[in-house]
């Protein structure tokens, strides 16, 4: 007997079915390699244009407002336009964007070592390094456990915890290549963590003066409880000279923290996804980008790299982040968002509060 004919439509059903699923998994979608090459590559193409007009336009904002950030804005905008066109035309789009996603995100992360000297890091001395190594451990523990206290889903819960112990935007463009999340995953804890962010910016030099903190002392609760590096000059430039350079060597070891950090996710990552992960070698889950950025920053510390390319280096890193991470938001379900609730954005206030307490605490003890 014949296969039974399926109803008109079942088909293009199947295939947006295939297509949001594949946008949550940052995979294409099997059987749509036909669809690609032919009908699907206008709108592949509109996908590509989309998101460099977005990361044109979110860099040019990004300028005029640093302590937002074009990464920020580019996820912003990009949500919007998918809302606006659309759930159809966001699956069409589909097949584009992990790659840009996933790939811009991994060659931004070895970029980033261009900010690093492993020298700085070692001149941040014996209080700030464990002040530093402190309050990332509490933030990721706390998001762990109140993460899952709260019923904050396993990968949004990991990147607004990353992202508020670490480097906000930057740490989580690190850590999504390797997590794979849904795009409205990302731009959730996107805008939580930029929320505390802007929150501590305005905060901390008014708590600085109340509690009498010294430069060095604000300095390194800067470098440890605010994010962004725009943000961090931002707060302890206003409190002082001297307090902006100690926050910025703070800053600049926090980065170091993505090594490990992206090494442990790339084993548990594997070890979930694959029985036979347990049996691979360890080198083998270490993530090609975090090899890359390694090596960029120990070329930095050894003065091998001009300081032209290093500037350019670094703009080009925020590019690809900003050009990521439009892709990102573009593949964004607002409405999807929406059905997650306030619970995230309540993790991201408490881990805020207790980065801050612990760096407090912390300098007190040492």
């Amino acid at each position: 007997m014949a296969p039974p004919t399926p109803p008109p439509g079942a088909n293009a059903e199947l295939l947006g079915v295939q297509a949001r699923d594949a946008e949550q998994l940052n995979v294409r979608p099997a059987g749509t390699a036909g669809i690609v090459g032919r009908a699907g590559r206008g709108p592949v193409l509109t996908a590509v244009l989309l998101c460099a007009v977005l990361t044109a336009a979110a860099t040019l904002a990004g300028r005029a407002v640093p302590l937002v950030g074009a990464p920020v804005l580019a996820v912003v905008a990009g949500a919007i336009v998918a809302t606006a066109a659309g759930p159809r035309r966001r699956h069409a789009w589909a097949p584009a964007l992990p790659v840009a996603s996933r790939w811009g995100l991994q060659a931004a992360v070895v970029l980033l070592g261009v900010h690093l000297s492993l020298g700085e890091v070692a001149a941040v001395g014996s209080q700030a390094l464990p002040v530093t190594i402190g309050t990332l451990l509490i933030c990721l523990g706390a998001a762990v456990g109140l993460g899952r206290l709260l019923g904050v889903d396993r990968d949004l819960r990991t990147l607004i915890g990353v992202g508020t112990a670490v480097c906000g935007a930057s740490a989580i463009a690190a850590v999504t290549p390797v997590l794979r999340p849904a795009g409205a995953t990302v731009a959730y804890a996107l805008s939580t963590v930029f929320v505390f962010n802007i929150a501590a910016v305005l905060a901390f030099p008014a708590l600085g003066h109340a509690l009498g903190l010294s430069d060095e002392a604000f300095g390194v609760l800067a470098g440890t409880a605010v994010n962004d590096m725009s943000s961090v000059v931002a707060a302890a430039g206003s409190y002082s000279p001297e307090a902006a350079h100690t926050a910025v060597v703070v800053k600049l070891s926090r980065t170091l923290a993505i090594i490990p950090i992206c090494l442990v996710l790339a084993a548990v990552v594997a070890r979930r996804d694959s029985p036979t992960a347990a049996r691979r070698p360890v080198w083998r889950l270490v993530p090609w980008f975090l090899v890359g950025f390694v090596a960029v920053a120990a070329l930095n510390t050894l003065g091998l790299i001009p300081t032209d390319i290093q500037a350019a280096s670094a703009q080009t890193s925020t590019v690809l982040i900003t050009a990521a991470l439009a892709a990102i938001g573009l593949a964004t379900d607002l409405p999807a968002l929406r059905r997650t609730g306030p619970t995230p954005l309540v993790l991201g206030g408490v881990l805020w509060l207790v980065v801050t307490g612990a760096s407090l605490g912390l300098q007190a003890l040492f």
